[in-house]
């Protein structure tokens, strides 16, 4: 699920001369302003930010970088700057990240006119609708973490049916990085997250401080890490502090996403579109019958007439990829998109 630790992320240095651009909701300013431009919209579409490496190129290529349970496209930036640094060096192609807030989490919970049920399926329509909204083309890679993951498989099943229209072109990759694609059923689990969310459940929308919450949990029998990864999703609300997410539809995403499966496409990737699982070694997530189907899966010899699929394993890291090993992270998916030139 969404990485349930404390998330510090890097301020980018002058030496990397990285564009980002942050997204919200009302006010238009233009996208040739300068970094740290402020795009705000009227619509109801998801909240995003955009990262490139090199500000004076027009981007050519197009990544979405997808957060995961009770997380936000902030969680990502280190990586994805990384990401787009590495690719700079070695792709004539300028590529853009956009670090997507999903529906419920993030500057995303703040809009209005996400209509239930608050589920996998919805979550990656959202996406489409965003592509459709500002007239980008279609993303050629998708990357999803734990949640976001199952987002990303949704959104490339949903593009192989048409069901965001004729015109869509599905992503040339997909990259799923620590998450389950099938059915993830509670006698697996260890109920962490379960019991995370009962917890925040019983808690008042209002609460005094981080730092009352942080204590609260760790009375609780909850790790200080997990207590105070659980107190950087607050938000000042005057003298109070209150929840930067959506409780209630996060928790029916997260029932969602236990209950979808999308072992079928992975069977059988359409033509053109290359799945890569990214499994971190020292991830608590993955039953032994789950992986050895993915290893089957992945030993398979295609005949050509469909799409590729791949198992890789990060090294030294647990579930939260992004923060245990990004280095090692980069390391696998920087080579892998760069070969789409």
């Amino acid at each position: 699920m969404a990485t349930l630790r404390t998330l510090r992320n890097r301020t980018a240095t002058a030496a990397s001369h990285l564009l980002t651009r942050f997204h919200d909701w009302s006010i238009f300013f233009p996208d040739h302003q300068l970094s740290n431009t402020i795009t705000r919209r009227s619509l109801q579409t998801l909240a995003y930010e955009e990262i490139q490496s090199s500000p004076e190129k027009p981007y050519a290529r197009t990544a979405f970088v997808l957060h995961g349970l009770l997380g936000t496209g902030r969680n990502w930036r280190s990586f994805s700057r990384s990401l787009a640094s590495t690719l700079s060096k070695s792709s004539p192609s300028e590529w853009r990240m956009v670090l997507v807030d999903l529906r419920n989490h993030g500057k995303s919970a703040e809009i209005e006119g996400f209509d239930p049920p608050h589920d996998i399926m919805n979550a990656a329509k959202d996406l489409a609708n965003l592509v459709k909204h500002k007239g980008w083309a279609w993303p050629d890679v998708v990357i999803g973490h734990s949640m976001g993951g199952k987002v990303a498989l949704q959104f490339a099943q949903s593009c192989v049916a048409s069901d965001y229209g004729e015109n869509v072109a599905i992503p040339k990759q997909l990259w799923v990085l620590d998450s389950v694609p099938g059915e993830v059923k509670t006698e697996n689990s260890d109920g962490e997250v379960e019991k995370v969310l009962q917890t925040l459940q019983s808690l008042p929308s209002s609460l005094p401080s981080r730092r009352w919450l942080v204590n609260h949990m760790m009375e609780l029998g909850f790790s200080k890490s997990l207590s105070e990864w659980i107190g950087s999703n607050l938000k000042k609300s005057g003298e109070q502090e209150t929840w930067a997410f959506n409780l209630e539809g996060a928790i029916q995403m997260f029932n969602s996403y236990r209950e979808m499966s999308y072992w079928s496409l992975l069977e059988q990737p359409p033509k053109g579109m290359e799945i890569a699982i990214v499994r971190a070694d020292k991830s608590d997530r993955w039953d032994p019958d789950v992986v050895k189907q993915l290893e089957s899966l992945s030993s398979r010899e295609g005949d050509g007439s469909e799409g590729r699929f791949l198992v890789h394993i990060l090294r030294n890291s647990g579930h939260w990829v992004h923060v245990d090993n990004p280095k090692g992270l980069v390391e696998i998916v920087a080579p892998k998109i760069i070969s789409l030139q």
